[in-house]
């Protein structure tokens, strides 16, 4: 795929209409950026595919930040950035210690041609994700917008279509702590009134892609139901956990 061509036209409008305020919400989480860095070992040189505004590209290393949406870009603080989608690196082969993507690949028009691109261009990739098979789903959408659930369990990538592509031999999971501070999917689950933010849905790309007749009413009724006091709280076995499995995992692979 080609810089600018329509094959990553449908990731690059998407986050053209999300990106925007992007970095108010999804504020990267120190727990889950040392996860990350981590998991980068002794790496010098990263490439950070589907990089958005820069979340978790850790400060002491040497990043090269790469994204389809221009918009995406220009709230990357990094001087290394190039619109391009991760079908095709402008890249030599080697060309970097690691490669790292987070919650990007179910974006990827061709995911497995992603994954190879980030194992021809490093020696080690680390690739953040969310696996669609787990079990239980977050209370909130259940009740409230079970179409949350269908979207994203067609649209994300398999977790074994991942680990498959990219040869891994390490998965790691990654319990949400309750004050998880980047505003993805799950993020809230001890904090449900967070998702009737707009700021806050128009920043995760599955509510941002659900049509408002959809969630509009949902988000109504529970805003109704807190008021009332008779919606379903949280249940009271989450209010005792300080972290649960909602299924992401931390994929890692190469050297």
């Amino acid at each position: 795929m080609k810089i600018g061509s329509p094959a990553d036209g449908g990731h690059s409008a998407k986050y053209d209409v999300i990106g925007v305020g992007y970095r108010e919400v999804r504020r990267p989480d120190p727990r889950l950026a040392a996860l990350i860095a981590g998991a980068l070992g002794d790496a010098l040189t990263v490439v950070n595919v589907g990089a958005g505004a820069g979340s978790y590209e850790p400060e002491d290393r040497e990043v090269t930040a790469v994204d389809p949406s221009r918009v995406m870009l220009d709230q990357h603080p990094g001087t290394r950035k190039i619109k391009a989608g991760a079908e095709e690196l402008p890249f030599e082969d080697g060309a970097f210690d690691a490669a790292m993507a987070v919650m990007t690949v179910h974006h990827w028009p061709d995911p497995a041609r992603g994954l190879a691109e980030l194992r021809r261009v490093s020696r080690r990739q680390a690739v953040f994700t969310w696996d669609p098979a787990h079990r239980p789903e977050l209370w909130l959408f259940e009740e409230y917008l079970p179409e949350v659930g269908e979207l994203d369990r067609s649209a994300f990538t398999p977790l074994s279509v991942v680990t498959g592509a990219l040869d891994a031999h390490t998965v790691i999971p990654f319990p949400v702590p309750h004050d998880f501070t980047d505003g993805f999917r799950a993020a809230f689950w001890r904090r449900p009134e967070s998702y009737l933010d707009p700021v806050v849905g128009a920043a995760c790309s599955t509510l941002a892609r659900l049509p408002a007749s959809v969630v509009d009413p949902a988000l109504a009724r529970r805003r109704v139901d807190l008021g009332a006091g008779g919606g379903r709280p949280p249940p009271a076995d989450l209010l005792e956990r300080e972290s649960i499995d909602y299924g992401y995992r931390l994929v890692l692979a190469g050297a």
